[in-house]
């Protein structure tokens, strides 16, 4: 009974549905039986999304004289369009952080207006991004053209109220201690960035307030916006003292890492090298004019990534950034093999290193600055006689001073080769030893007492070299380096009368890749060292000052802590 009934009331049905569907030329009147019309969903719209991009050249400086011009620079430099732009005010800073946490969750950069800035500039930027609605943050007043929409946004606002408004979805609320501003907005990252609030003024949820009808007043909301995929091959520095929120904020919404460089300078510190290394970026923006010129800034990333460190840690032979430990050098001079010419030959390899760090040790007790140990080889020894060449120098082959070279750097020690060249020039020999300056951690030393005149023989007279010469060495060398992506390297000018470098005053200081020592190497009695000392100091280029200490030729040497009382305070000391 059961199945004949189910299969009378399947029957009714299909009659039912046969009758619905008759055309008798006339309209079916809906009945009880009839099902009601499933409605057509709404599609949803297609979420709109910037257009980000690498700048072409691989440096990139900004020069962000103001905090607006740093935010029109920004925006520039990674986003070729976005259909939505946060604006905040310039004097807001509660503003700009909220702007900031909108941004990264939209893929938008952040332009900045204010009651005394010219409007222009922020118009143009919006007309070639073709944006198509404004995020309002704060007091801001601005009339946009007019198929923009602008949808406002209280400054502190928050995780509910930027949802409303953009669409995007936000973490938990961090308050932002007054000057922490810059580091937490570098840190902002997507999906779902924390909402960055003033002290005291973390928002509480709230919902939109009901009209008198009960109907929630409708809330203006941006178009449905996702962030860009990240710019790649692209990284942003920092380091001179200017970190302007929008444009830290503008580079974070592109995907930009943003890193410190200490004094504008990525290869100064450890840290800023190993972050450079890793990163391996193709393209660097860099915030502020301090940076120097790009093609500057290129050099040193390219030898930041490498990742090499000298000793005492970063890529600067003598940092000189505020902040930032300086470093100081205490040498063993002589040649492997040879203790008439000074203690670094009186023992073998390994106890040279031995003898050099404990030589250091005590120098480290003295400064905040790292100390570290250094030899600085002879490579090519005045001669008594021409020689097969006939140039009164014997130069020592590259695989006899190999050794000692690769065991003091992997000891972490500084090692500089020094030139004495007696008939032949300074550049010549220079670059019979390229293998080894190729090593990033192998300076060069010219001395000129051992250079002669084509009439000259040694102890005889006492040589000297025009400045031309000086400078032609420090240009290869600096071009060598620069090419090889080197740390920076140290050239040592040995001096102990005005007469040997001459025309000293042309000196060429300029050459990033390397740093220049005066080593002021006179022995004697210690006021005449000390005449010889302030002598050669006046009136000389801007250069690091060395000084010598001599065993058996000083009356008397002085000890570690006297020598640190020379003022001032030599960056180089050696012993011979």
């Amino acid at each position: 009974m059961g199945r004949r009934r189910a299969a009378v009331v399947a029957a009714l049905l299909v009659v039912v549905a046969l009758a619905g569907c008759t055309d008798d030329g006339g309209a079916v009147e809906p009945s009880a039986t009839t099902a009601t019309p499933t409605p057509t969903p709404t599609p949803t719209p297609t979420p709109v999304s910037a257009q980000v991009g690498a700048p072409a050249e691989a440096a990139t400086v900004l020069p962000a004289a103001t905090p607006q011009d740093a935010a029109l620079e920004a925006s520039r430099a990674v986003f070729l369009t976005a259909p939505v732009v946060v604006v905040a005010p310039t004097d807001d800073v509660a503003a700009q952080l909220t702007a900031a946490s909108a941004a990264v969750a939209l893929g938008a950069p952040v332009l900045l207006i204010g009651p005394a800035t010219d409007p222009a500039p922020l118009l143009a930027e919006l007309v070639r991004l073709d944006a198509e609605a404004v995020l309002a943050v704060g007091a801001v007043t601005l009339t946009p053209p007019s198929a923009v929409t602008v949808v406002p946004v209280p400054a502190g606002a928050g995780a509910d109220a930027l949802r409303a408004a953009t669409g995007a979805r936000f973490g938990a609320p961090t308050e932002v201690t007054a000057g922490q501003e810059a580091g937490t907005v570098r840190a902002l990252t997507g999906p779902r960035p924390a909402v960055l609030v003033v002290p005291g003024a973390i928002p509480t949820p709230t919902s939109s307030a009901p009209t008198a009808s009960g109907t929630p007043s409708p809330t203006p909301s941006l178009p449905g916006a996702r962030p860009p995929a990240a710019v790649v091959g692209t990284v942003a520095l920092t380091g001179v003292g200017v970190d302007p929120l929008a444009a830290l904020a503008t580079l974070r919404a592109a995907g930009v890492p943003v890193l410190d460089a200490p004094g504008g300078d990525p290869r100064a510190t450890t840290p800023g090298v190993q972050a450079i290394a890793a990163a391996a970026p193709e393209h660097t923006i860099a915030l502020g004019a301090a940076f120097g010129p790009p093609d500057q800034l290129a050099r040193r990333v390219a030898t930041a990534s490498t990742g090499v460190l000298l000793g005492g840690g970063g890529q600067l032979v003598f940092p000189q950034v505020p902040g930032v430990p300086g470093k100081k050098y205490v040498a063993l001079y002589g040649t492997p093999g040879s203790a008439a010419l000074g203690v670094l030959g009186e023992q073998d390899v390994p106890a040279t290193l031995a003898r050099a760090d404990a030589t250091a040790a005590p120098y480290r007790t003295l400064t905040t600055d790292a100390v570290v140990p250094a030899v600085e080889i002879i490579a090519t020894i005045a001669s008594a006689g021409p020689g097969d060449d006939g140039n009164y120098s014997d130069e020592r082959p590259v695989e006899a001073l190999r050794p000692l070279v690769e065991a003091a750097g992997a000891a972490g020690m500084a090692v500089v080769l020094d030139l004495q060249p007696g008939r032949t020039d300074f550049l010549t020999q220079a670059q019979q030893y390229a293998d080894l300056l190729a090593l990033p951690y192998v300076g060069l030393a010219l001395d000129p007492e051992w250079r002669l005149a084509p009439d000259q023989v040694h102890l005889r007279q006492i040589g000297s070299v025009g400045i031309d010469e000086v400078n032609g060495v420090s240009a290869w060398l600096a071009d060598f380096t620069a090419q090889r992506a080197l740390p920076q390297k140290m050239l040592v000018l040995h001096q102990f009368a005005g007469r040997m470098i001459q025309d000293r005053a042309r000196l060429d200081v300029s050459r990033d890749e390397l740093a220049i020592v005066i080593h002021v190497d006179g022995q004697g009695s210690q006021p005449a060292k000390a005449g010889t000392w302030n002598a050669l100091r006046t009136d000389a280029p801007p250069v690091h000052w060395g000084w010598k200490n001599f065993f058996d030729e000083d009356v008397p040497m002085l000890d570690p802590t006297q020598t640190y009382q020379v003022q001032p305070v030599p960056d180089l000391v050696s012993y011979q």
